[in-house]
């Protein structure tokens, strides 16, 4: 601007905010994750206070309160249960586990994991069923959802990968273009080569060609259109540099309720005697088959399997219901895969029966009951519940194996299976309420068992697979017991021989200790927010690049710690979301493969603009630094170089928006984050493309000049160094030959090409172009030394790749 040159710096400032305003835009929709905590929590509370009764906003709450809960309520603060009448919480949202979880006012001792704390309610949590009173011992910010809301305000946004790489790469050649226009100023100064203006334009013309100043919208570009490609595909991506970062990801670590598997419990197989039967179908909807020996069962032909699926469709307290084509229940997700299983047998319709009474579960003895009648009014009374109750109810009966069921259990129990036994007892006409007593009278007619599990969601292990082909590792984290994470592990194919260490093995690790042995494991068990944070901490030391993906309020301080944290959009919570860079809109977790596949592709072509941009910025420096050391006329001006810097950012640098993935992208190993962004043999094909690029523009300048006058053999000049940069973009593009099918992947390379030269030629013949640039028209003969010289930098640059290929094959030889 001081120069008086307003048109260069009001084009180069633009790019500088252009480029600002497209980052903005793409982030401007991320949500702050503390107000979504905040929102979560109760806003009033009942609470017992001098003997009464009444409600109190949630706020007022202090410790050493009592709180009455019942069924409906949110839990307004942490509480130690005093009373309990079958109290019932749902807690997935911060321990993950899918069934509400039964509550007394037991005594624990010693350290015992969240998600078995029998005896405490969380703020946040809800209640389902039943009552309580308890006791205040913790608010606000003290509070379990309190300690992980602190925790997401705690955790700093980590830089991405790229972001890192792109700021060395950019301070590196700030310092080396300035370290150079200081030393070039300085010589020509002291040998009085030019006039003191003439020698601050040309070293101005230096910076202006030399300065790469489209690289960040080159950059900003690829990733935007990255993010628009992603989110098609369901893949909703908050930040532009989360897109290439998913790219580089080594590790996943991932929750497993609701993320690797479907929250939903689904019945697998049923016991009758030694009779074993498997269901297809996965999740509550009721598509699927009851098969024997692999065969279909006509239900209705198999008396005992449709006693068994009556009963446990009667020994329920929960409700399965379709909407749009969606099921979901209200109650128990162990109760629903009961529901499920019938209509699988019988469709829709409901047994012809007639409730009398109800025994619902409880923690003391860990089943429930029904009266009902049949339309023959006889009366019996169905039961399902723990196993080991009913074995114990079953007991009088001398045909009862007790042996043979307490295996069978142990052993759907050892493969990740939750174990549920059903039973019934034929009752008087005149009897008329369940009672134990009643239970332990008559003793039950033992129906044989349900093994239920969360089922993997199907596509997850398909996309594991792959995963695992391209070199990433997929770990799960959760809040299961060892056994079943392991089970569940060995179903999605983690690892080959799966290593499990527990949430409380973690707590007993420093930090260096835990990242010292946190790769040798695939599952982490009985986690808790807290480990789950140390967890992805101890990859990031390890210099791998982590992903997290969850979806409960317990995944939130975790996710916002990862390198890239993906939330899921349908079932996850609004602080999963928030706190997450990437929000799956499908629930789909083989959409990740899909996202890795492209920030893959999104580095890659970012990284060849990179190869691209650099020798040929650095050719039009050259240019003026060979010119001031060798005491030449100045072959173009600072309005020509950003002429070329301009047309080339609007044409050629957006070809690489379009540059499909390179054939294999997802067989290779993800890239290592400490390695440099060019290697040595990019720097050396930068430095021998910039020579060329440079070498030839000067000597065509130097011998034309004299013979067609300035204008002309400097507009030779710049189109070499255009001709010069399209020839190389055909190198560039791909890793392949020029000579191969590889060259016409990309049609939208030569549309840009076909603008660019349309651009060169108004440049060129345009009196009004001629005029500003102060160019001139070349003939025939001039564009053909043109595109010759330009043709050079294509057969060098092949002929280096060549030679590298035939290298690498010897080399893998």
């Amino acid at each position: 601007m001081l120069m008086g040159h307003y048109s260069d710096a009001v084009v180069i400032g633009l790019v500088v905010i252009v480029n600002a305003l497209i980052g903005y835009i793409q982030e401007v929709n991320a949500s702050n994750a503390l107000d979504k905590i905040k929102n979560m929590l109760s806003v009033e509370a009942t609470v017992i206070r001098d003997g009464e009764r009444f409600d109190v906003p949630a706020r007022e709450l202090v410790p050493g309160d009592l709180v009455y809960l019942e069924a409906g309520d949110n839990v307004p603060a942490d509480l130690r249960i005093l009373d309990a009448d079958n109290l019932r919480i749902q807690e997935s949202s911060l321990t993950g586990e899918s069934d509400s979880v039964l509550k007394d006012e037991s005594t624990l001792t010693g350290k015992v994991p969240l998600a078995e704390r029998v005896n405490m309610a969380y703020a946040s949590t809800s209640v389902t069923n039943g009552s309580a009173t308890g006791m205040v011992v913790a608010t606000g910010i003290d509070t379990q959802i309190g300690q992980i809301s602190q925790s997401v305000a705690d955790v700093s946004g980590e830089k991405s990968p790229l972001t890192r790489e792109l700021d060395h790469l950019g301070n590196g050649i700030s310092w080396v273009i300035i370290i150079v226009a200081l030393l070039v100023f300085i010589l020509g100064w002291v040998l009085n080569i030019y006039e003191l203006p003439t020698l601050v334009m040309a070293i101005i013309a230096m910076i202006v060609g030399s300065v790469p100043e489209g690289l960040p919208a080159a950059t900003s570009i690829i990733l935007a259109t990255g993010v628009q490609k992603l989110t098609k595909k369901d893949a909703i991506v908050k930040t532009l540099p989360a897109a290439e970062t998913l790219g580089a990801v080594d590790i996943i670590a991932s929750d497993k309720t609701g993320t690797l598997t479907k929250n939903e419990m689904t019945i697998q197989d049923i016991v009758i005697d030694k009779k074993h039967y498997t269901i297809t179908g996965t999740g509550y909807a009721p598509v699927g088959d009851i098969l024997y020996d692999s065969n279909p069962v006509d239900v209705a032909q198999d008396q005992q399997l449709e006693m068994f699926l009556t009963m446990g469709h009667q020994a329920n307290d929960t409700f399965l219901t379709e909407e749009d084509g969606v099921w979901d229940i209200n109650g128990e997700p162990t109760d629903a895969s009961f529901l499920s299983a019938y209509y699988k047998a019988f469709g829709q319709k409901e047994p012809q029966l007639k409730e009398i009474d109800r025994m619902p579960s409880d923690s003391d003895y860990r089943y429930m009951a029904r009266l009902a009648e049949n339309k023959q009014q006889e009366r019996f009374i169905v039961i399902k519940g723990s196993p080991d109750k009913l074995f114990d109810l079953a007991a009088n009966d001398e045909k009862f194996d007790r042996q043979y069921w307490s295996d069978l259990a142990s052993q759907f129990a050892q493969s990740g299976k939750r174990v549920i036994a059903v039973g019934y007892i034929n009752v008087e006409q005149n009897v008329s309420e369940v009672t134990h007593d009643t239970l332990q009278k008559y003793g039950i007619n033992f129906l044989g068992l349900a093994a239920i599990i969360d089922p993997p969601r199907p596509e997850v292990i398909e996309a594991i697979t792959n995963m695992r082909q391209a070199g990433i590792h997929v770990k799960m984290i959760t809040g299961d017991s060892p056994d079943t994470a392991k089970a569940i592990g060995q179903q999605l194919g983690l690892a080959e021989n799966i290593q499990v260490i527990t949430g409380a093995e973690v707590e007993n690790l420093s930090d260096d200790q835990l990242a010292q042995i946190v790769t040798n494991y695939d599952v982490f068990a009985r986690t808790t927010p807290q480990d789950k944070l140390r967890i992805i901490a101890a990859y990031q030391a390890n210099n791998l690049v982590t992903a997290m993906t969850g979806d409960g309020v317990n995944d939130a301080p975790a996710l916002k710690k990862a390198d890239i944290g993906v939330a899921m959009g349908i079932k996850g919570t609004d602080v999963a979301k928030d706190s997450a860079d990437m929000v799956l809109a499908n629930d789909d977790f083989s959409t990740i493969k899909t996202a890795i596949e492209q920030g893959r592709r999104l580095y890659d072509n970012i990284r060849k603009t990179i190869l691209y941009l650099l020798p040929t910025s650095f050719a039009e420096g050259l240019i003026v630094v060979f010119s001031i050391l060798l005491q030449q006329t100045m072959p173009m001006t600072a309005i020509q170089l950003l002429w070329i810097n301009m047309v080339s950012a609007l044409t050629l640098q957006l070809a690489f928006i379009f540059e499909p993935a390179e054939p294999g992208i997802m067989k290779r190993p993800p890239r290592k984050t400490i390695e440099k962004l060019m290697n040595r043999h990019d720097v050396f094909q930068m430095i021998y493309v910039s020579v060329i690029i440079a070498a030839g523009a000067l000597v065509v300048f130097e011998v034309f000049d004299n013979s067609v006058g300035f204008s002309v053999a400097s507009t030779m000049a710049v189109n070499t160094i255009i001709f010069g940069k399209i020839f190389y973009l055909f190198n560039i593009r791909t890793e392949a030959s020029v000579l191969s099918k590889s060259f016409w992947t990309n049609p939208m390379a030569f549309g840009a090409i076909g603008l660019m030269v349309v651009l060169q030629i108004v440049f060129t013949y345009v009196p009004f172009m001629n005029n500003i640039f102060s160019t001139g028209p070349l003939s025939l003969f001039d564009w053909v030394v043109v595109i010759v010289i330009g043709l050079l930098v294509l057969v060098v640059a092949e002929l280096d790749k060549y030679r590298r290929s035939k290298k690498m094959q010897v080399n893998n030889i």
